[in-house]
């Protein structure tokens, strides 16, 4: 291997370049692992009806979150949403969360009280119980893991490699919302620090919906209960955590097809369209990029959308799986058509 490729940075490699070289050098291979690195959640066998799921997130201060506008309790109840979304994803249902903390000095007991506050609420939302983790200091940042484990029944687990040509390309809620809140609590912030008063309390009640979306996500547990009971199984699924564009090109690239977006059905907020329009920003770039949506990106085959569509209204068809491998191509709403790199790496 050249200098030149052992010099590579993160930011060079990007997050799944990263991620496939970390695969990559990962050698051993267990009879207990049906399915390791490359999907929301590892695959364990755990019986011969049904497959344990793991999965982690983390959130780090200054990084994922702002202690200036984020409350503890929020805090808490966003990583865990962050871990479990990650097994609903895979047609699951989680069982156990682990938190794992690392705590600068300046963190008093009451904060962790209202940390944990969050994470039992979300916990209890969920149906998992908290069951453990693990504690430790930090210099400067409050670090947060949470682990989530659950499981799923064989015959319906669903991964993100089994996307079919003219299947439906769909998205549960709506997109770029959790941008636009961030874009929003910036801007206050912003405005806060230039005021120099301590107590300034900023009027959100305009954006409360973004600002909620951004502060405390909900994973779309609705969803995969749906289709449990209505023996409905997407080919292939996984959560809008990266964006819209990087998450389904994880989708494109594991089951080697690619897919044609229509601009227009894009599901976007009006507070969205607002504050974008407010930023004089596209909006389509907060549907397409913007993460932390942790909505359910999933595909369907054609004859199953129509199933779907009179059980509920919380999802968009917003285009196809073609064969064009790799490749995204998203329709305006003039008529021509956009193609897309590949936003994965």
């Amino acid at each position: 291997m050249s200098k030149e490729e052992t010099d590579k940075t993160i930011a060079s490699i990007g997050r799944a370049g990263l991620i496939r070289h970390i695969a990559g050098v990962s050698a051993y291979r267990s009879e207990h692992v049906e399915h390791g690195i490359g999907d929301d959640a590892a695959v364990l066998h755990t019986s011969e009806s049904r497959y344990g799921l793991l999965s982690s997130e983390t959130l780090v201060e200054g990084v994922e979150f702002d202690l200036s506008f984020m409350p503890f309790h929020q805090i808490g109840a966003k990583v865990v949403t962050a871990a479990v979304s990650d097994v609903y994803a895979m047609n699951g249902q989680p069982h156990a969360v682990l938190i794992n903390l690392g705590l600068p000095n300046r963190i008093t007991r009451d904060m962790v009280d209202e940390l944990y506050k969050g994470i039992v609420m979300a916990c209890s939302d969920y149906g998992c119980q908290l069951s453990g983790g693990d504690l430790t200091g930090s210099h400067n940042a409050l670090i947060i893991s949470a682990t989530a484990y659950g499981d799923v029944e064989k015959g319906k687990i669903v991964y993100n490699s089994g996307a079919n040509i003219d299947d439906a390309v769909c998205v549960t809620g709506d997109l770029g919302s959790a941008l636009a809140g961030l874009k929003v609590l910036l801007r206050e912030k912003r405005h806060w620090e230039e005021s120099e008063d301590p107590v300034m309390q900023p009027d959100l009640s305009e954006w409360d919906y973004i600002v909620k979306r951004q502060l405390v996500p909900i994973a779309r547990k609705d969803m995969v209960s749906l289709f449990r009971q209505n023996n409905i199984r997407p080919t292939s699924m996984i959560d809008v955590s990266q964006g819209l564009l990087h998450d389904l090109q994880r989708v494109l690239t594991s089951s080697q097809k690619g897919a044609y977006l229509y601009q227009s059905a894009l599901p976007i907020d009006l507070q969205t369209r607002k504050i974008a329009d407010e930023m004089q920003e596209d909006v389509d770039k907060y549907a397409l990029y913007g993460g932390e949506d942790f909505e359910l990106l999933f595909t369907l085959p054609e004859k199953e959308v129509g199933k779907l569509a009179a059980l509920s209204r919380e999802f968009s068809v917003i285009g196809k799986i073609t064969a064009k491998s790799g490749q995204v191509e998203m329709q305006t709403a003039e008529g021509d058509v956009i193609v897309f790199g590949d936003e994965s790496g």
